[in-house]
């Protein structure tokens, strides 16, 4: 295809943000770190290598995802723990945020409710910011092994990938088959795994995750939440995922009560304010 006499005028073309976030309510996380120095383990839950585990957590509660043994990501779902139909929106949470998410970032639920589910409060992987690759952790791009591409890609039938290890999790929490449970599953926040998109091309890769045992993420729970957490097939995608040779180990997630009083003033944010008409 020729290229047209102004191909250099157009590609110089300054980009605008799609979503200015100048006015996005943003979190009192100075309140919240505040709240952290108060926090008291009430529970625990470990998703085993290449399984998943659900878990809840009360709002004004936090949780962490801890790497515990080895380098390890995470596949991770969240719900409104009373409402299913309210969950995680990688989408809008990206187009708020940008392709990976930390401290200070919230994770925002699915239409029509669009508001945030979990504030991210701490991140021990803070430090890696973005590097000569374009990678980076934590990353709301992905959409999560599955074996429905894995049979398109290289045919045959793989089941301990992060998709339905998260749909038998969530069937087992909710007493359904997983095949029910599936319609439930969705994208993904990749917790701990580094990723980003190839110069040339944009092809999204993935890279040997930098966490190490003793690192975690860590949430506030700004409604009642479920959560299910694969710990992927991948290991530390390092190689390959949905494999059963990769090296891979638990992840372990915690629940945290703060002292009554240390969240004075906060309240659980309100579902989306448009009023659903939609110009009828």
């Amino acid at each position: 295809m020729t290229e047209p006499k102004d191909a250099a005028l157009r590609r110089s073309i300054k980009p605008v943000i799609c979503y200015p976030v100048e006015t996005l309510p943003a979190p009192n996380m100075s309140l919240f770190e505040d709240a952290r120095k108060t926090l008291i383990k009430v529970d625990e839950v470990i998703a085993a290598p290449r399984e998943a585990a659900t878990f809840t957590v009360p709002s004004g509660h936090f949780f962490r995802i801890r790497s515990v043994e080895g380098s390890q990501v995470g596949d991770l779902n969240l719900w409104n723990a009373n409402d299913l139909s309210e969950k995680f929106y990688t989408g809008k949470t990206r187009a708020l945020h940008g392709t990976h998410l930390t401290t200070g970032q919230q994770m925002w639920s699915s239409f029509p409710y669009l508001r945030p589910m979990a504030t991210i409060t701490h991140d021990t992987l803070g430090w890696y910011g973005i590097d000569d690759f374009g990678g980076s952790v934590h990353d709301v791009i992905g959409t999560r092994c599955d074996p429905y591409t894995h049979t398109l890609l290289a045919g045959g039938q793989y089941h301990h990938c992060c998709h339905s290890n998260l749909s038998r999790a969530l069937g087992d929490y909710l007493g359904i088959s997983a095949q029910e449970a599936e319609a439930h599953v969705h994208d993904v926040l990749n917790v701990f795994m580094c990723t980003g998109f190839t110069r040339d091309i944009g092809q999204y890769f993935m890279k040997a995750s930098p966490v190490r045992v003793g690192d975690y993420l860590e949430f506030f729970a700004e409604i009642d939440l479920l959560g299910c957490l694969s710990a992927c097939p991948g290991g530390d995608c390092s190689d390959q995922h949905s494999s059963d040779t990769a090296q891979c180990h638990p992840l372990l997630v915690e629940i945290f009560k703060p002292a009554d009083g240390a969240l004075s003033g906060w309240e659980t944010p309100v579902v989306n304010g448009y009023n659903r008409s939609h110009g009828l």
